[in-house]
Formats: structure tokens, C-alpha cells, sequence
């Protein structure tokens, strides 16, 4: 959903303050990134070209996950972002990778210029009350070890982390709870929160100076996901929040994008892009 600024800064070409005169200058995103996981069949088959197809659309910014990365030559792919102009400010790395394979996850990062590792996902045997309180002592030693390294450390939700309660108690509470905010930063998946039934403002709030990045996807009326800008979701209402919540990374994602993918990412790209909160 998209608000009469945004609607006007599009449609009549304002330039980049998009606001008619007498009105009060309306904020807009800075670089837009995009989750690689959106478009994770073409990025396995030929990253390079998927990588120059994404920047000629628009984005900056670029976050690993998925379509095989971790198996790629790094030094070849941060080549490419750098021809490009694309920086990738964080990456996605597996529970498992950080707790087995911790130095080369380092090295990773660093290869591909990324500031942060993001914990993306834990399996379903981790999403219990005994599995989540004996995984969560390894998030901070994660963010110890990254922070050794130069590197931050992140958490990357989905729906579960909210509606699984042990006890009463969610395991996303749990986790805020037992550590470090100082180390432990979050990555909100803004759609998979919203799945969930939290009040995501209320929750950017709470959580305002811990929040490393957004994932930015839309919802329709029945809930399924989307490009931005062909759902329902006020995105404007939640970026005006930033003031607030400082966060810097906006990334585009859509779990469920359909083939040609590239059509979908453009449409998101274009909708942020116009964006005015």
C-alpha cells in the first residue's frame, strides 16, 4: 500500500524530495537491497549474470542466502559486486555452519565485504523449549567469536519464533531474554512478524537501536506473499518509525517469487523506490 506521496513522487516525476510545494519534505529509503534467496534459481545457475541483472534494475545493496553461495568462489563474486557497484552488507549462514564450521563462515564474510552474519533459519528440532534454550547460548557465543573477527551478528525471524510458546513464554521472548543485545542484533522479516499477529510497529519500538535490517516483502488480503507493492501491507506507516529505529538495511525478499523472477524483484525495486513516509 502505497501513500498519496508516494503516489504523486512516482507518477509526476518530483525528483528525489517527491513532494509538492508547501508540503513538508517526506523521507525516502536510502540504497535498497535484496535478499538473493528471491532469486536463488537463477543466481545457482549463473551468478554473474543474475548479479549485473539485479544491479541494472536498480539495487545496491545485495544479501547472500541460498542458490548454493556458500559453495561458490567468493573472490569471484565480490569481483563482480565490485564491478557493479553492489555491496553486500550482510550474508546468511546456517546454524550448523557457525557452530562446525565457524573460521570458514568468517572468511566468507569478509571475501564478500559483508559487516554481519545473519542466523537465517533453525530447523524444527531446535524449536522446542529444551532445543531453543540450549541453542540459544550459541547465539552469543556466535556474536563473541564474530565480534573477535570485526564482524556483527544477527537474527533472522519467521513466523514460528512467535507463535511456538513454551510455558506461555515465546521462543522469540526467549530469545531476546537470554542474550546479549549489545552483541545479539535482529533482522525483522517484517512479513513473517505480521504472519504471526504481532504489531510490528509496537515491536520496532520495543526494540528500536537493536533492529540491524528489515526483510520487506508484501502480503495480499489472504496473507500469501508478494511483490512489494502488490499487497496490503503500509510500509510507509513502519519506515516512519526509522527516526526511531536507525535501521539501514531494506531488504527486498520474496520467498514464494514466481518465474521469471526478475519481473517480480523489478516490481518491488520500483515500489520502494518511490516510496515517500
Amino acid at each position: 500500500m502505497i501513500d498519496r506521496r508516494s503516489l504523486i513522487g512516482a507518477g509526476l516525476g518530483l525528483g528525489a524530495a517527491g513532494f509538492l510545494p508547501g508540503e513538508a519534505q517526506a523521507a525516502q529509503l536510502g540504497p535498497i537491497g535484496l535478499q538473493l534467496y528471491t532469486i536463488r534459481e537463477l543466481f545457482a545457475a549463473d551468478p554473474v549474470k543474475t548479479l549485473e541483472a539485479v544491479a541494472r534494475i536498480g539495487y545496491r545493496e545485495i544479501e547472500y542466502g541460498g542458490g548454493g553461495y556458500d559453495a561458490m568462489d567468493h573472490a569471484m563474486l565480490r569481483r563482480t559486486q565490485d564491478r557493479l557497484g553492489l555491496k553486500a552488507p550482510s550474508i546468511h549462514v546456517p546454524y550448523e555452519s557457525l557452530r562446525d564450521k565457524f573460521d570458514q563462515s568468517v572468511a566468507m564474510a569478509k571475501t564478500l565485504g559483508a559487516d554481519t552474519v545473519i542466523l537465517p533459519y533453525m530447523t524444527d528440532e531446535h524449536r522446542t523449549e529444551a532445543g531453543w534454550n540450549a541453542a540459544l547460548p550459541n547465539f552469543n557465543r556466535f556474536a563473541q567469536g564474530l565480534k573477535k573477527a570485526g564482524l556483527g551478528f544477527a537474527y533472522h525471524n519467521h513466523d514460528f519464533e512467535f507463535t511456538v510458546k513454551p510455558g506461555g513464554v515465546s521462543l522469540y521472548e526467549r530469545l531476546l531474554k537470554a542474550t546479549d543485545p549489545r552483541l545479539v542484533k535482529l533482522e525483522i522479516d517484517l512479513y513473517w512478524a505480521l504472519h504471526a499477529g504481532e504489531d510490528v510497529k509496537a515491536l520496532i519500538r520495543r526494540l528500536a537501536g537493536r533492529i540491524y535490517a528489515y526483510h520487506v516483502k508484501d502480503a495480499r488480503a489472504d496473507g500469501s506473499m508478494t511483490a512489494v507493492g502488490a499487497g496490503q501491507t503500509d510500509f510507509a506507516s513502519i519506515f516512519k518509525l526509522n527516526g526511531l529505529a536507525g535501521v539501514k538495511h531494506f531488504y527486498v525478499e520474496n520467498d514464494q517469487a514466481p518465474a521469471p523472477y526478475l519481473p517480480d524483484i523489478t516490481t518491488s525495486y520500483r515500489t520502494l523506490r518511490a516510496l515517500r513516509f
